[in-house]
């Protein structure tokens, strides 16, 4: 299973240079789990971006997957490894959001960077 961050999501719907890392893995919903921390950034960056019609349709796309929803053993997880990896909170959910579901974080934040179960691709 795999959780793409947020960065990964707004590279590919923009085309980013770094879009052709993420698209395949994008591709395939059956493998990917999208924490609604995720969710939540990318309808806000949509309708900062673009507009709610553009927002919806992101998180239309994000229905496909298997939308994880913050609960209390993956809000303590996020808060030990915030303390252990020194991430602030909504990097430490969607961390522990992929780990939890005994996956992989895709991304391209370097905070991200060197982490267990962490594939990282430089901006």
């Amino acid at each position: 299973m795999l959780v793409v961050d947020t960065c990964g999501w707004i590279e590919w719907l923009t085309d980013g240079a770094l879009a052709e890392n993420f698209a395949p893995f994008l591709a395939d919903s059956t493998n990917l789990i999208v924490p609604t921390l995720v969710q939540f950034e990318l309808y806000q960056w949509c309708l900062r971006e673009k507009d709610e019609a553009a927002a919806l349709d992101v998180i239309g796309l994000t229905e496909t997957c298997l939308v994880q929803s913050l609960d209390t053993r993956i809000a303590l997880s996020a808060a030990d490894i915030s303390v252990r990896y020194k991430l602030a909170m909504a990097d430490a959910v969607v961390y522990a959001s992929a780990i939890s579901a005994g996956g992989q974080l895709l991304t391209s934040d370097a905070h991200f960077e060197g982490l267990p179960n962490v594939q990282y691709w430089q901006k």
